[in-house]
């Protein structure tokens, strides 16, 4: 995996984010004028808002718990070291009581920076694919995706808002308008909202797309600061898989809520691990994953989700 070309590649996601809702900002600004400018800035408070209390509802979904130095010493000093080998400072280190092996950083200005695993995930991974796994939650915290993925989700939901307002607002006033109006304003406001909601749709598979690729410089971040890192965090993406595709649907409780915080998606783990083969080694998990080719329905089901196809995550891992 080329380094730059990912930091490149993010950066230039980043912009067309940007750069397309900018240009259409300044289209409906021009049809609707600057009254129309109080939407945007509802959608973007009340997303501050949520991203300021979000470790907090995570904690009550997850029933996350701080992690103190004597209950699990081996934990704290990991989580240091791999700090201090990242140039930040240790955030809190907190468990969550869900069964699915997983692991999540997150927080807020008020909250404070946090890593979180799950209690599946220290009951079925070894302590160095442990390692491996909250090398690339650092490299999250490191990397600031929880501020930049914030920022990249709230302009989708801008124009989600817009759309659904201006498309809602059309319809439920048809029928105090006159016939003529109904063709003037009317047909306006649901041209603008019917484009609005493309564009939710547009800037939503950019912000998907940006979302995988920050996980592949998350990965990138626990090989550079993991002793034998390929090989652990590879194993370990193999092995959470597996382990996950493996339990009931019950047992996901919220895990589909904030999915997009953990280091695998537990929705996909069902087709996954259809490439995976059991009473094998980990390492021969990780060898068959590797030797699978990557169907169009495959590529297809990617589009649609915040973490890489297992194949190309793993093959990217061989490559660093």
């Amino acid at each position: 995996m080329n380094l730059v070309k990912l930091r490149l590649s993010m950066l230039g996601t980043l912009a067309l984010i940007i750069g397309i809702s900018t240009a259409f900002f300044a289209f409906l600004l021009d049809l609707a004028g600057v009254s129309f400018l109080y939407l945007p800035f509802m959608v973007v408070a009340i997303n501050i808002v949520q991203w300021l209390i979000a470790p907090y509802l995570i904690d009550a979904m997850y029933r996350v718990r701080e992690v103190s130095k004597t209950e699990d010493p081996w934990l704290h000093k990991t989580v240091e070291r791999l700090s201090f080998a990242s140039g930040i400072e240790k955030p809190k280190v907190m468990l969550a009581r869900i069964p699915i092996p997983n692991a999540f950083a997150y927080g807020s200005p008020i909250a404070g920076k946090r890593v979180a695993v799950t209690t599946g995930l220290m009951n079925k991974l070894d302590e160095e694919e442990i390692e491996a796994v909250l090398g690339h939650e650092i490299g999250h915290l490191k990397h600031r995706d929880v501020q930049i993925m914030m920022f990249a989700s709230v302009l989708p939901a801008i124009f989600y808002y817009i759309g659904y307002s201006l498309m809602m607002s059309a319809y439920y006033s048809s029928a105090y308008r006159s016939r003529d109006s109904r063709q003037g304003n009317g047909g306006l406001a649901i041209l603008i909202g019917g484009l609005s909601m493309v564009l939710y749709f547009v800037l939503t598979l950019f912000s998907l797309h940006l979302s995988r690729l920050r996980e592949y410089y998350a990965d990138s971040h626990s090989v550079n600061i993991v002793p034998d890192g390929k090989r652990k965090l590879s194993e370990a993406l193999a092995k959470i898989v597996a382990t996950t595709s493996g339990m009931r649907k019950q047992d996901f409780g919220n895990a589909s809520s904030f999915r997009t915080l953990f280091i695998s998606d537990p929705e996909t783990a069902l087709s996954d691990s259809a490439r995976l083969q059991y009473g094998i080694s980990d390492q021969q998990m990780v060898q068959r994953i590797l030797s699978q080719k990557l169907t169009l329905a495959d590529r297809l089901a990617e589009l649609f989700s915040t973490h890489p196809n297992i194949v190309k995550r793993l093959r990217a891992l061989q490559t660093l």
